[in-house]
């Protein structure tokens, strides 16, 4: 057999690529719009980054990080998750000395170690954004805002914002035993997942798909929370009211990351199987120290592109992507075949997509090709045309043909794309 690609990885091929543009393209008029600038961090860092930042007891770290070591044997691992490769580079490149707070965005492949189905691949692709250096609450719900809103203009509907406080390490810690007093005798009966999580991180054991109907009446972290902590999450709610972000409460939300505090959110949508979580986030106040920095609070979200490109085929969402040709040049005769390559680049250098025939194909054959394309006008020239300057311009769309001169073509394609 021949090669084939790597399980739970993906072609994307175009006609499909052209989508991903768009929808890339989106979250980056987002960003401009919130005021968070691109940042571009290596797709592998040092396995220890995210064993200290993502947390050594995360299903990412025990199970799912691709890791190798490199020639130089240092452990290396492809980036599982954004967040904490950009806090490293927030570190490492001292922006904690700017006088503003660092609005970062990225979008980028990502690598778990995951069984592939809809949705999850084991080479998967995040939008994601990171703001660090402020523990206002109001940036919590404006990270939030802006997941939404990304969601909003691709068109999506029926997409909710579940919503938590984790608390700090110290709450935490006070819940955690009111926790492992209600979850001790039903260990017996829990998945072996939650059973080993009982013991080295029992609140991921709510985060359990499994045994989900058993915790019901588990307490909840909300009913633990300090006056500070209920400050927070306070402000965070009436933030989201004032931007008009619909969420609801969902004290059994963890997520799958060591690092948060405060503020956890996800963003829920139905209609791609199984899987109902499209992206997600949380405030993470100790991450920048952890990776040997000030300690400067941050705040960040994550989405997951192939999940928002199955929302939109499930939703019937086919956005207008504009990637056919503007003209596609028809040459008849040996002196126009010529000329064409000529033609075609002084079109190209006037800001116009255009295409033409490179294999030799009759005139019958050349007008398919320009449907395929997706040219809105076809441009043919003939030997007789040539020697007078001119050319005949045709919408494909079956409107009158016009004869313009040569030196004119370009400006006579884009008064016509104009009208």
């Amino acid at each position: 057999m021949g090669f084939q690609k790597p399980p739970g990885t993906q072609d994307i091929m175009p006609g499909n690529s052209e989508l991903w543009q768009y929808v890339e393209s989106t979250a980056r008029d987002i960003c401009r719009r919130y005021r968070f600038r691109e940042i571009r961090t290596p797709i592998f860092e040092g396995t220890e980054l995210f064993k200290r930042g993502v947390g050594e007891t995360t299903d990412i770290v025990e199970k799912e990080m691709y890791t190798f070591e490199d020639r130089g044997e240092r452990s290396m691992t492809l980036r599982p998750e954004g967040t904490a490769g950009v806090v490293r580079s927030y570190v490492e490149n001292k922006l904690y000395g700017d006088p503003d707070i660092a609005k970062l965005y990225y979008i980028g492949p990502m690598f778990r170690y995951e069984r592939a189905q809809a949705g999850r691949y084991r080479q998967f692709h995040q939008f994601g954004v990171e703001a660090i250096g402020s523990d206002d609450p109001a940036l919590d719900a404006e990270v939030i805002a802006l997941g939404y809103h990304f969601y909003r203009e691709l068109g999506l509907t029926g997409v909710s914002v579940d919503l938590n406080s984790v608390g700090t390490p110290a709450v935490r810690a006070a819940f955690r035993e009111k926790l492992l007093a209600f979850l001790q005798p039903m260990r017996e009966s829990l998945c072996k997942d939650c059973q080993a999580r009982i013991d080295r991180n029992p609140l991921r054991v709510l985060d359990c798909k499994v045994d989900q109907d058993k915790f019901a009446d588990a307490p909840s972290i909300l009913d633990s929370l300090d006056e500070e902590c209920e400050k927070h999450f306070a402000r965070v709610r009436e933030c989201l009211d004032e931007m008009s972000i619909p969420y609801r409460l969902n004290p059994k939300l963890v997520r799958g990351l060591d690092y948060y505090t405060h503020t956890a959110f996800e963003y829920k949508a139905q209609g791609i199987g199984a899987i109902d979580t499209i992206g997600g986030g949380g405030r993470y106040n100790g991450l920048v120290a952890e990776v040997g920095g000030d300690d400067k609070p941050g705040v960040g979200l994550g989405l997951g592109l192939e999940r928002t490109l199955l929302l939109l085929e499930s939703q019937g969402i086919k956005p207008d992507l504009g990637s056919g040709a503007d003209v596609y040049i028809v040459a008849l005769g040996e002196r126009a075949e010529q000329a064409a390559p000529g033609l075609a680049q002084r079109l190209r250098d006037a800001g116009i997509a255009a295409e033409r025939d490179y294999l030799g194909r009759k005139t019958k054959a050349q007008f398919k090709a320009a449907e395929r394309s997706g040219a809105r006008y076809a441009a043919v020239l003939g030997d007789d045309e040539l020697d007078r300057g001119e050319i005949s311009l045709r919408p494909m769309n079956g409107g009158e043909q016009t004869v313009v001169k040569l030196s004119e073509l370009a400006d006579t394609i884009k008064k016509w794309m104009t009208t």
